[in-house]
């Protein structure tokens, strides 16, 4: 089942890079970017991806710094000089040379480590698990501005539409078949669809420029690959995705806390076995100019019941770690019924508005302009089919952003791969 929801998902993404054809603000050719293109920027210059190579070097430094045995102490220890009467001199003085350290009993340098090395092994997943926010954010991003470009397109055939029924208003007054407030109202009408094409036209190069800032651009300097935004994705296996949930670096990340929270249970454990200090050292008796060899050893009591509350906190974080992974998965787990709901709704919201509201409405305006060039009908009723039609258009348009967007958050959420199609071509993300 792996393959078929890979496969659903990596055609959602086809959708969410799709849209018509960008309409440039000037002659100029710019730059087309497609959604792998925006992934490729990002994952190469976000400074918190980067940030995590600094992060992983601390964390070796950190497990380095484990792996160390305690150090060697030497001291010097100088007794009866400069006091009174046979000590007032170096005469009477002794000097000790020794050298100190601890021997660690229970394992404690290994526990170290392990607990050190499970830090290191967590930068990984948390790299991982920004990278996929990273890019379901570009991904919403380019969705915005292709839907912006997507709109202006749309509000252009709108126009066009209004241009039409302006001519058509404008020849039948002429002809002294149609009274003038008609060709009045739908010039009126054309300029409000022209003030929202200029108004969308802005938006698409607001959202243009939104999505650079993810790649530290500061301009609109490009223009979205073309393809297809009204090509709706495939309905994945709702049972799978959740099976997928298990994979996903937020649930991951719970497997690994649970492995560092147990290395932590085992070093608080050593602590129930003292180490030893000792010293070993030669001492010089200035008075007969005599050596002699020096050392001790201690060990301190009750080392096992000053572990216990060690242990009993490092006990009671690992035995929470199981019911916060629940947690954590049951709220991911509503989070993907409720995207896979949207999903499900906008798609077949979608597929009734192109099979049954527009061919029924199409049908409509094309009897409504016969019949008013003919001078059968009014010139309202034409205008009213014509605004029918590019409203659910719109409608239908919507309906598969929302699914795009849905299905981007189940990207998110499985931790799937990002795969994008532009035109002919196939490609992958970092």
């Amino acid at each position: 089942m792996m393959f078929p929801i890979r496969a659903a998902l990596a055609a959602a993404v086809l959708c969410v890079c799709a849209s018509a054809p960008a309409i440039a603000a000037d002659p100029v050719s710019l730059q087309p970017v497609s959604l792998d293109d925006a992934f490729r920027r990002v994952i190469e210059t976000h400074p918190e991806l980067e940030s995590y190579r600094f992060a992983e070097v601390a964390r070796r430094a950190e497990a380095d710094l484990a792996r160390q045995a305690p150090p060697l102490r030497l001291a010097v220890d100088a007794e009866n000089l400069l006091g009174t009467g046979g000590a007032s001199s170096f005469q009477s003085a002794e000097l000790t040379l020794s050298l100190a350290s601890v021997i660690e009993r229970g394992d404690k340098r290994d526990a170290r480590f392990a607990v050190a090395d499970e830090r290191l092994q967590g930068v990984a997943l948390l790299r991982e698990a920004k990278r996929l926010d990273l890019l379901a954010e570009v991904a919403r991003r380019y969705l915005d501005a292709a839907a912006a470009t997507a709109l202006a397109a749309l509000t252009r055939d709108d126009l066009a539409q209004r241009e039409q029924l302006v001519a058509a208003a404008t020849e039948r007054r002429k002809a002294g078949i149609e009274q003038s407030s008609a060709p009045l109202a739908a010039e009126a009408a054309r300029l409000r669809v022209a003030a929202e094409l200029a108004r969308t036209l802005s938006a698409a190069t607001h959202a243009r420029r939104r999505l650079a800032v993810l790649w530290g651009g500061t301009e609109a300097d490009f223009e979205l690959a073309p393809s297809d935004l009204g090509a709706l994705p495939t309905l994945p296996d709702y049972e799978t995705l959740v099976r997928l949930l298990a994979d996903t670096p937020e649930l991951q990340q719970f497997a690994h806390e649970a492995r560092l929270r147990e290395a932590r249970l085992q070093l608080a454990r050593t602590a129930r076995v003292a180490d030893i200090d000792w010293q070993l050292g030669v001492r010089r008796l200035q008075a007969g100019s005599d050596w002699g060899l020096v050392g001790s050893v201690s060990i301190p009591f009750g080392s096992a019941s000053r572990a216990e509350p060690g242990i009993r906190a490092a006990e009671a974080e690992l035995s929470a770690i199981e019911f916060e992974r629940e947690g954590q998965r049951r709220a991911l787990q509503a989070t993907l019924a409720e995207a896979w709901g949207q999903l499900d709704l906008a798609i077949g919201h979608a597929r009734r508005i192109e099979t049954e509201v527009l061919p029924a409405l199409q049908r409509a305006a094309e009897a409504a302009e016969r019949s008013y060039r003919a001078g059968a009908s009014s010139h309202l009723e034409w205008t009213q089919l014509q605004g029918d039609m590019i409203e659910a258009r719109r409608e239908r348009l919507d309906a598969a952003l929302t699914a795009h967007r849905a299905l981007i958050e189940l990207q998110r959420l499985t931790g799937q791969t990002f795969a994008v199609a532009a035109d002919t071509d196939n490609g992958t993300t970092p």
